[in-house]
């Protein structure tokens, strides 16, 4: 799983250390929603492992967006340095796993952008395989990240304060969901990024970012990218 925002799931670490400052003030986009139904979707999707290329063409692009979108340059590379603090639970899976590196399932697509020419950006992350694996792989590493509060990343050598929140998941989507909020702390500034991942069957989508741009592009990306032609 990536985070873009420097997304591979766990990799936002590695990119926001070159953001510039943002807001911590949005988290009044957030609504509360109540728990995940777990009801299985029935479309022939279900069971079907989509490959690479049928995700892309599943992706958000700029007319799904609308004005004001631009593609974001490809990410700096990850650290291979990388040491978790603080965090004992996501230290067991590997300090990789704090910057990307533990959900490497084959079939995946990608796509980031800013927003307005300013600091905002949204990345989306679609991944295919079997329900079970995704469950598992993506479970884990949310299961670890939210049960610490807070903790540090060392990313090649720089250190990064991490706070992480378990959110309320978005209900009545998919089979599966998963959200959090992170506040990344670097040399004085705080950046807020908002993460939500949703299993359908065996697909699964990872929409990251500021939080506003979650919230408000979260359905349309989950809606193209289980729609079947």
């Amino acid at each position: 799983m990536r985070v873009r925002v420097a997304t591979t799931a766990l990799g936002i670490t590695a990119a926001l250390l070159a953001l510039p400052a943002c807001s911590t003030g949005n988290t009044a986009d957030q609504r509360p929603s109540a728990a995940p139904t777990g009801t299985p979707s029935g479309r022939a999707q279900e069971t079907a492992v989509l490959s690479s290329a049928a995700l892309e063409s599943r992706l958000l692009d700029r007319s799904d967006l609308g004005s004001g979108y631009l593609p974001k340059p490809e990410r700096p590379a990850q650290y291979d340095d990388v040491t978790v603090l603080g965090c004992p639970a996501l230290s067991k899976l590997g300090d990789d796993a704090a910057m990307g590196g533990t959900l490497t399932f084959p079939r995946k697509a990608s796509v980031d952008f800013t927003y307005g020419g300013s600091s905002s950006e949204i990345s989306e992350e679609l991944y295919s395989d079997s329900p079970k694996k995704l469950s598992d792989g993506i479970g884990r590493i949310y299961d670890a990240m939210t049960g610490c509060p807070a903790y540090q990343v060392l990313a090649g050598g720089a250190p990064i304060d991490i706070a992480s929140q378990k959110l309320p998941t978005p209900h009545g989507r998919g089979d599966e969901q998963w959200s959090q909020l992170l506040t990344f702390s670097v040399n004085g500034r705080s950046t807020v990024v908002k993460q939500t991942a949703v299993r359908d069957g065996s697909l699964l989508l990872i929409v990251s970012g500021s939080p506003g741009l979650v919230d408000h592009h979260l359905d349309k990306a989950l809606t193209k990218a289980t729609t079947t032609s």
